[in-house]
């Protein structure tokens, strides 16, 4: 509903200090509720008549009255003053009380393999809270789409938004128990050549990715994947099924590492993955629900999941 144009056009406080007048029976009584002199209330009562264009309060010479028209103005008043009282203080609670709506977005895989467990960990938490969870890879505009929330990878930072680390990820060499079964798992980078390898196109370079042993070792690799897929998620399916070996980030893996479905290989050999950013709307300060949802996240990747943080 949009609001309309011909409305109130007076000063709110000069519609609170003749509300005051009509409560307390006096001007002297509402000047002293406001800590104003009798004049300021009575001018203050003259400049909202005048932007009403009506006559509220008949003046006499030891006291004034409410007309006609400021009874039946002061009742309406009285319910929009409350109201928007009631609004303010909405306002107010959603900077310190963590409840309401939130809208998250969040690129496909990590919408997929992780965020099911960590929104069903954060209702348990915060029940007040309802979620609309929207994965895909677009990076949406927060404020077009209405947006509290976006889990985005990589270092680039966004103008006109406000982006805290989550964590920073470390992407691995997995593979299925299935595959190793039939290909024993390489015994050094070199052994890869010999390996179906599963790449993702968000990795740079066309045939070649560096792994790190995380002592100061870096290695250049450079071979032939035997399958490109369009991102994670794709990558992790694949490797489930055993058809290579998986260039996964840990977090992506995780899971199913700790259930069995695959195994880490080459370890502690990995790729710098980037970091996991939490985007927001910038402004003086975050809705307590946005606030409770960044924390829950970045405390349910450092608990569950082999991930490295600053």
């Amino acid at each position: 509903m949009v609001a309309r144009t011909e409305t109130f056009g007076g000063r709110l406080d000069d519609l609170r200090a003749f509300c005051a007048v009509i409560d307390l029976g006096t001007v002297t009584a509402a000047a002293a509720s406001r800590s104003e002199t009798k004049g300021s209330v009575s001018r203050r009562i003259s400049r909202l008549e005048a932007a009403l264009g009506a006559t509220l309060m008949a003046r006499h010479p030891r006291a004034v009255t409410p007309t006609a028209e400021g009874v039946a103005f002061y009742a309406k008043a009285q319910e929009s003053l409350a109201l928007l009282d009631d609004a303010a203080e909405t306002a107010r609670d959603a900077r310190t009380v963590p409840a309401g709506h939130l809208r998250v977005t969040t690129a496909v895989d990590f919408g997929i393999e992780l965020m099911p467990g960590i929104l069903t960990s954060f209702r348990r938490a915060y029940p007040q809270i309802t979620i609309d969870l929207i994965n895909t890879d677009a990076r949406l505009d927060l404020a077009a789409n209405r947006i509290d929330l976006a889990l985005r990878f990589g270092d680039a930072e966004e103008s006109g938004y406000r982006a805290a680390l989550i964590v920073n990820l470390w992407i691995g060499l997995y593979a299925s128990p299935d595959y190793l079964a039939r290909h024993p798992a390489p015994a050094d980078l070199a052994a890869l050549a010999e390996h179906d390898l599963i790449l993702s196109r968000e990795r740079p370079g066309a045939t070649g990715f560096l792994l790190n042993d995380g002592n100061g070792r870096i290695e250049q690799v450079s071979l032939d994947p035997a399958i490109r897929a369009s991102d994670f998620a794709a990558v992790f399916r694949l490797t489930q099924e055993g058809a290579g070996i998986g260039h996964l980030p840990s977090a992506v893996a995780a899971r199913a590492l700790e259930s069995g479905t695959l195994v880490r290989v080459l370890a502690p050999w990995a790729t710098a993955g980037g970091a996991l950013r939490a985007v927001s709307l910038a402004g003086r300060e975050l809705p307590a629900r946005v606030r409770v949802f960044r924390e829950h996240v970045r405390a349910e990747m450092m608990k569950r999941f082999s991930v490295e943080s600053d």
